[in-house]
């Protein structure tokens, strides 16, 4: 037995949890050792994260009006494909199924495993558990698919059950992450920060055994691009909650309202602990952080020795909670194309518990898959460029639908329009650019597997004549 419609059963605070939620992961907790390479100053690694907070706020109280005139779930491939044509949108699919949203699944999935072995190390990512001769699988790996198929069929029983895991698990990690900075502000080092902050703004490379690499203006700029990769990753998924409008309560309002909220919170603390780091930890320590773990030095100089398994378990509950809304929302694309007869016929049916059962199932195969793969850490390095074509693309399409569109009712406009949303477009060609030229093999694989989508849109296109015309006939 199946439903047809969705059930609104998400409150502001759900949604806000959702997009706070789907955002902090185990990013925030990693990447600021290869910002801290690439910048080589406290201030610089300070504005990178500033400079990321600031572009996703403006997205996403820009997209706040795209969420208030479309409130049904599909979210970001809808926008674009009633601002542009129905092949754009197939094409944020189709990278979102590809890689952006299966491929961030499984990344997070193996950040919980591989924090877990801090605490339970028969999960070690250095261990073999199978050896098939063509791969090996580590326990860490077959952990991270059993989260992944867990939280799957969590979800596939009812939106309610997914609704409480995250906006527990969220306020757990948001609580968490207070008491962290809180704790890392009280064991501030006057001389760490002092040292840290006396040159804060003298942009350079800073390797891993402390030496320095002088920048040119244009190679400094490509640097603080490169930077930017990791923080922008760290700061993607805040648009999840539009891909399940239709499960929003009063969406016009909410969906906004929550998209504001949470990035602005995620904003804060993200800038937040990135200055506790530098009052704990020197530079050189951030930058030279084994295995780019800087949350993992930074508490055990806060809390001693006890530092590993605090930072292990909050790394827990954060990587639990944001696969939960990454597994909840994504399966809402996927439906939404399938109902525009561009993707499998199943993914557009809902089950008995009103939730697209067929869609999650897909996603946690081919998530699954990537876990197994080893590679989605090249991956999502690649699609951070593809993910900010993609936002210019959506906030680009603001300006087009008020165009094509004038008369259709708009509850809530973006804010700061025309400037804000040009603004951010101006800074997304400059980062995309400075991409392309200093960090090619993060761009143009990225690109090629988006490009790949124009083939297959027109066999799904095809496919989908043929199959309404054998209908004319048998009628």
């Amino acid at each position: 037995m199946s439903t047809t419609s969705f059930k609104p059963t998400l409150g502001l605070l759900d949604a806000t949890m959702v997009v706070a939620g789907s955002m902090i992961g185990s990013g925030i907790f990693i990447v600021s050792a290869d910002i801290t390479r690439n910048t080589g100053s406290a201030g610089w690694l300070m504005l990178v994260w500033i400079i990321t907070g600031f572009m996703t706020l403006i997205a996403a109280l820009s997209y706040a009006e795209l969420s208030a005139m479309f409130p049904k779930a599909g979210g970001q491939y809808v926008y674009l494909k009633e601002a542009y044509n129905p092949l754009i949108g197939f094409l944020y699919g189709w990278s979102f199924f590809s890689v952006i949203q299966t491929a961030t699944i499984a990344a997070v999935g193996v950040a919980f495993a591989k924090f877990s072995a801090y605490i339970f190390p028969v999960f070690s990512e250095d261990a073999v558990a199978v050896d098939l001769g063509f791969i090996t699988i580590s326990p860490a790996q077959l952990l991270s698919i059993f989260v992944i198929v867990l939280l799957t069929f969590i979800n596939s029983r009812g939106v309610k059950n997914g609704k409480v895991i995250q906006t527990t698990f969220t306020l757990a990690k948001l609580i968490s992450l207070f008491c962290l900075i809180a704790f890392g502000l009280k064991a501030a080092n006057s001389g760490v920060w002092h040292g840290n902050w006396q040159n804060a703004w003298h942009l350079h490379g800073l390797a891993v055994d402390g030496s320095v690499k002088e920048y040119t203006w244009i190679i400094g700029a490509g640097a603080v691009a490169s930077a930017m990769v990791g923080s922008v990753f760290s700061s993607d998924s805040w648009n999840n909650i539009t891909f399940i409008a239709g499960e929003v309560k009063n969406p016009q309002r909410n969906i906004g309202l929550s998209l504001f909220l949470g990035t602005l919170i995620v904003t804060l603390i993200y800038v937040s602990t990135n200055l506790v780091y530098t009052a704990v930890l020197p530079l050189q320590q951030i930058a030279a952080a084994p295995k780019d773990r800087v949350g993992v030095a930074a508490s055990e100089m806060i809390f001693g020795t006890s530092g590993t398994i605090i930072i292990a378990l909050l790394i827990m509950v954060s990587t639990f909670g944001c696969n939960n809304g990454l597994i909840l929302a994504g399966a809402r694309v996927y439906y939404t194309m399938a109902k525009d007869g561009l993707f499998f016929k199943g993914a557009g049916m809902l089950n008995k518990f009103a939730v697209p059962g067929y869609a999650l199932w897909l996603q946690c195969i081919f998530a699954s898959a990537w876990s197994l793969s080893g590679k989605y850490g090249d991956l999502l390095d690649m699609i951070s460029f593809v993910v900010v074509c993609f936002y210019m693309l959506t906030i680009g399409g603001i300006f087009i639908l008020r165009k094509k569109q004038p008369g259709m009712k708009r509850p809530y406009k973006a804010f700061g329009y025309p400037v804000l949303p040009i603004v951010y477009i101006l800074m997304g060609i400059t980062f995309c650019l400075l991409l392309v030229v200093f960090k090619p093999k993060f761009t143009w694989p990225g690109l090629l597997i988006t490009l790949l989508g124009i083939p297959v849109y027109y066999l799904a296109v095809a496919t989908k004549k043929s199959s309404v015309s054998e209908n004319n006939v048998e009628d």
